[in-house]
């Protein structure tokens, strides 16, 4: 897939893309009602939905018989998991029982910002390569604009580089990546200014999987009264490993 060096790209809403969205927004809130209110289901003091693997999509990306509208743009030819319904409240995020000040700190002042698929692991939650996702696409639910994705332009250049160089020919699996990467995370923070994404419903954002990225605090101001902000995700998993770098 073709990427700039900011390394995202957004995607303009077409009418296959709002009849996917409306889809998907159906089965989001089949899913929200069945298991919201279910133990672990939500973090943040009640305000982040997770919803890992929660979207009930087909293995071609289909919802309810409708056909996955940026198969082709992405460029994957695998098989498509079953997406994350992430479902943001208003107040987000609030402070968990057990979540640190400075954790809960770096979600509100930072957005909990990460490269996804390196796992915590361990009481000093040492970080691992685990899951060598492809790409990250994300695919709105509703007009909310509360909340956003932001992403740090650029920033998968440094991410890349310095996870890349510390990977190179060694097993992936068994690299602790802890202070590479909180290294060049903080190059990241003082060198790229972070930008928030507000794709439409019936469009899409791609991001590179490298690229550094969280989700904003709730704004009331943004919200225009809605209840939530839905987001169905992709992140579909490379072969190997090895081949994440």
């Amino acid at each position: 897939m073709a990427l700039s060096d900011d390394g995202f790209q957004i995607f303009e809403p077409t009418a296959e893309g709002w009849d996917w969205a409306a889809a998907a927004a159906l089965s989001a809130r089949a899913v929200l009602a069945d298991k919201r209110d279910k133990p672990g289901q939500v973090r943040n003091g009640g305000t982040w939905f997770v919803g890992v693997d929660a979207l009930p999509n087909a293995l071609d990306g289909s919802v309810r018989g409708v056909a996955l509208p940026w198969g082709q743009e992405v460029d994957w030819a695998g098989a498509w998991h079953r997406a994350q319904l992430s479902v943001v409240f208003p107040g987000y995020p609030q402070q968990d029982e057990g979540e640190s000040d400075a954790a809960h700190r770096f979600r509100r002042v930072r957005a909990a910002a990460h490269v996804d698929g390196l796992h915590g692991e361990g009481p000093e939650k040492r970080r691992f390569l685990r899951e060598p996702h492809a790409f990250i696409l994300g695919l709105p639910l509703d007009g909310c604009r509360a909340a956003p994705l932001v992403v740090w332009p650029g920033s998968h250049l440094i991410m890349g580089e310095a996870l890349g160089a510390a990977l190179a020919g060694r097993d992936p699996a068994e690299v602790d990546l802890t202070e590479v990467y909180g290294a060049a995370r903080k190059r990241v923070f003082e060198a790229c200014e972070p930008l928030p994404l507000r794709a439409e419903p019936g469009g899409a954002v791609l991001l590179h999987r490298h690229l550094l990225h969280g989700v904003m605090a709730w704004d009331e101001r943004d919200a225009g009264g809605s209840a939530e902000r839905a987001v169905a995700y992709f992140r579909p998993l490379l072969r190997e490993l090895r081949d994440w770098a």
